[in-house]
């Protein structure tokens, strides 16, 4: 079972947390404040840290630095009694899972704990399947077929599982990933591109969203119109999807591509505003097929647009905001009467 670290300097608050988790199964220590917390860390194995953003001389804050330069994969909640979303930029940016309020309703800490938990343990298996691709590059002569079709198998079912992790925290997302996916891989047929660039359409679409899971959960599912300090937010997740992906070796520019999904053609978009050609063939594949999927899907803040609405949309603005080619491929793809996105992971093998 998960082991978690309650760090608050009200003792009451630490026997509450402790006792509700407990009950749920989970092995819980206490420390009433960060120097307390940072010798247990030290010597015990944990997988999640709830905290206190406000404590004697040294913050919940700090402490949350210091936990991502040293065990960056353990998950970290904070807790807070001002909830505010400039709370919630400051927790985000310094890597905190989520953060709730105080006083602390003993449901939604247990479901928050929940998913930090289950994402930890995607986590691990990420950081697994990277010390089977150094051993892989490292004895890569002396690995039998056998062996070779281990790793591969393990390298699909963690991209599927890292695929997943949206799901964890925003269903919407996770569907819209599977479909964003399956959609770039067909325009990617449309244009002819080798099917090795074909299937790593597919993947990257998959994982597009992944960093999302960075993102309050309630920011994520909020019904009404979002701020413009929350959208802000939303916005770091192509940047947080690169930062989770960037070390996983695979035989496509995943994470780059990832990281220029918001860019578009006439340097409107975001992280780098970049421009035409700086922007990978992939992304510019991938740019479009988010597009149309976003506007003719539900989301928690809008029903959907319609399908006619976001071909119209890619028509408009073809050789502006969304490559010619790419959109002409798209536009081609719907105008064939039986193109259906599908809804589900391809059956297909990713490795090639």
């Amino acid at each position: 079972m998960a082991r978690v670290l309650i760090v608050d300097d009200e003792k009451s608050i630490r026997r509450t947390l402790a006792e509700f988790l407990r009950k749920e199964g989970y092995e819980v220590d206490t420390a009433e404040e960060v120097d307390q917390a940072l010798a247990l860390l030290g010597k015990t194995e944990f997988d999640l840290v709830i905290t206190d953003i406000i404590m004697p001389r040294i913050s919940g804050i700090e402490l949350l630095e210091q936990i991502r330069q040293s065990r960056p994969d353990i998950q970290v909640i904070i807790m807070t009694g001002e909830p505010t979303v400039e709370t919630a930029v400051k927790a985000v940016q310094a890597g905190a899972y989520d953060y709730i309020s105080k006083p602390i309703v003993k449901d939604m800490l247990i479901k928050v704990v929940k998913l930090a938990i289950q994402l930890k343990d995607v986590t691990d298996k990420k950081k697994h399947l990277e010390d089977m691709n150094f051993q892989y590059r490292r004895n890569l002569e002396q690995l039998v077929e056998a062996r070779t079709k281990d790793l591969h198998d393990s390298m699909q079912s963690t991209i599927m599982a890292l695929a997943s992790m949206v799901s964890l925290r925003d269903a919407y997302t996770a569907g819209h990933q599977m479909r964003v996916g399956n959609l770039a891989a067909a325009i990617g047929k449309e244009l002819n591109l080798p099917p090795s660039t074909v299937e790593g359409l597919r993947v990257t679409g998959y994982l597009h969203d992944i960093g999302k899971v960075t993102l309050p959960a309630e920011i994520l599912a909020k019904p009404g119109k979002i701020t413009k300090l929350e959208f802000e937010i939303i916005k770091t997740h192509a940047a947080q999807g690169y930062e989770i992906l960037k070390d996983l070796r695979l035989p496509w520019p995943v994470a780059n591509v990832i990281y220029q999904h918001h860019e578009r053609k006439d340097g409107s978009g975001y992280p780098d505003g970049l421009k035409n050609e700086e922007i990978l063939e992939e992304a510019r594949v991938l740019i479009v097929a988010d597009v149309v999927e976003a506007m003719s899907s539900h989301r928690p803040y809008r029903t959907s647009l319609g399908i006619e609405a976001a071909l119209d949309e890619i028509r408009a603005n073809s050789g502006t905001l969304y490559d010619p080619d790419v959109s002409e491929a798209c536009l081609s793809l719907f105008e064939s009467s039986d193109f259906v996105i599908i809804d589900d992971f391809a059956k297909t093998n990713f490795i090639r």
